[in-house]
């Protein structure tokens, strides 16, 4: 059959040809939670993913963080656990740098036996606000952010994760080095790998920077006309990241708030729209005054973001990141110019004119966030929402009204998301149910669970 995600025998022939070193490909299809599960085939087998998929079982869309079924998604025992088919991504079939053999990667999606969309597969609720976006004239452009920790594979004395060693001399550091390049120096042979793997597989990595925390690292991608193609290379640069760390000896680690003591890691995602002659949708029309459809899309992700935080902070530990003055918004608040607020408009060019959507954490889903954030500019243009008054200086201290809108923990961002008409229509009703039941299922996995910390408060207190 025709492939339904548009992918075509002559990419992976082609590659093959080009490639003749390669022995095997990992196949990758990113779940509810973002992370990635499939198969590594081998190079006689990639010929025929391409022209006919590949079987894979429904509950693949259905796990936890740990990989375990959970039946409320609907995708276990109620469909009898039914093989549907993935699909290899155009454009995603990449050489993997520095592995041994030589391998490659393909990400890919789930559809049906007979081709329809698994509205259960994250990458096609973003397809879906993209299709509604350009139902309106709009394509969306935009960027994300990876902020990640480095760390030692050995914990401390106590027990707690620490800064890993610079990967040249072994030298510990235990020290906030915000934008210090010399500390740079210390990993260089791994950026070097990291960039070396990026290019190979054609994802625009560029800057690196030393972040506000010990071990504490930034990159920026570059921005891309196709959002979908911006989460993608969110993906995949995940993946060389951790893949890189791990042949160098240290952990990339990507949740929220791995250290208590410092701020956490976020996963900032700059968009713009262009209208269908490329002109960008949110710039000036008059100098000094602000296009009414940037003041509206911003309205619009202000007043949807308390329903949609579970989407943004999945988790039980991305609660820990939101904490006044370390760089993670605790309001919907917006700003020009401002890392204190949750919507940041950066400044510079007004041709380039764009918003920064700061309340994620880099353990979301990019699939979701994008999906979820571009409903919520669509929400804003259609009903033409008033984002209130710009917030300069602290927007730590946003007003309380402003803050109490916001769920206070992960329980309430759950029953706010299960409750949600918005993130139903966001997410697509088959993803809303499968996503906030696979949450449900964790929170409460997490709140049977006897922790250290309850050893360590009420052992021998109580």
């Amino acid at each position: 059959m025709t492939s339904p995600s548009g992918s075509s025998p002559d990419e992976a022939l082609a590659f093959l040809d080009a490639h003749l070193d390669i022995e095997a490909f990992d196949i990758v299809l990113t779940d509810a939670n973002g992370v990635g599960r499939g198969k590594i085939i081998r190079r006689h087998e990639l010929e025929a993913f391409y022209k006919g998929g590949r079987h894979l079982p429904i509950s693949i869309l259905g796990l936890d963080i740990t990989g375990e079924d959970v039946h409320e998604t609907g995708l276990i025992w109620d469909s009898g656990d039914g093989d549907l088919r993935a699909w290899p991504i155009p454009g995603t079939l990449k050489p993997l740098h520095g592995t041994t053999p030589p391998r490659g990667q393909a990400l890919m999606s789930m559809y049906g036996l007979d081709g329809t969309p698994m509205t259960s597969d994250p990458r096609h609720a973003l397809l879906r606000q993209v299709a509604a976006m350009k139902a309106r004239g709009l394509h969306p452009a935009g960027a994300f952010e990876l902020e990640f920790f480095l760390l030692a594979n050995e914990r401390d004395a106590e027990g707690r994760v620490q800064p890993a060693r610079a990967v040249v001399d072994g030298r510990a550091s235990g020290k906030t080095e915000v934008y210090s390049v010399d500390h740079l120096h210390g990993m260089e042979p791994l950026f070097s790998d990291i960039y070396a793997a990026a290019k190979a597989q054609g994802i625009p990595a560029e800057t690196v920077i030393s972040e506000y925390a010990p071990g504490q690292y930034e990159l920026t991608l570059n921005y891309r006309k196709d959002v979908m193609q911006a989460a993608d290379d969110l993906v995949m640069l995940k993946r060389i990241v951790r893949m890189q760390a791990r042949r160098h000896g240290v952990t990339a680690c990507f949740m929220a708030k791995p250290i208590e003591r410092y701020a956490g890691s976020g996963m900032h995602f700059h968009v713009s729209l262009q209208d269908d002659a490329g002109r960008n949708v949110f710039a000036e029309e008059a100098e000094g005054t602000w296009n009414p459809k940037l003041l509206h899309a911003i309205g619009g992700l202000s007043h949807t973001m308390a329903e949609s935080m579970l989407v943004f902070a999945p988790h039980a530990n991305s609660w820990r990141r939101f904490v006044s003055q370390s760089y993670a918004p605790v309001a919907p608040t917006w700003g020009v110019n401002n890392r204190s607020v949750a919507l940041r408009v950066p400044a510079g060019d007004v041709k380039a004119r764009r918003i920064e959507h700061r309340p994620s954490g880099v353990d979301a889903n990019p699939y979701l966030v994008a999906a979820t954030i571009l409903a919520g500019i669509l929400k804003g243009l259609d009903d033409s929402l008033d984002p209130g008054p710009e917030t300069t200086g602290n927007g730590y201290a946003a007003d309380e009204n402003d803050k109490a809108v916001m769920p206070a923990d992960w329980l309430t961002a759950i029953k706010a998301a299960e409750g949600s008409a918005f993130l139903k229509s966001a997410l697509g009703e088959d993803m809303h149910r499968t996503f906030t039941a696979i949450k449900r299922a964790e929170y409460l996995r997490v709140a049977k669970t006897v922790s250290e910390l309850d050893y360590h408060l009420y052992l021998h207190e109580v």
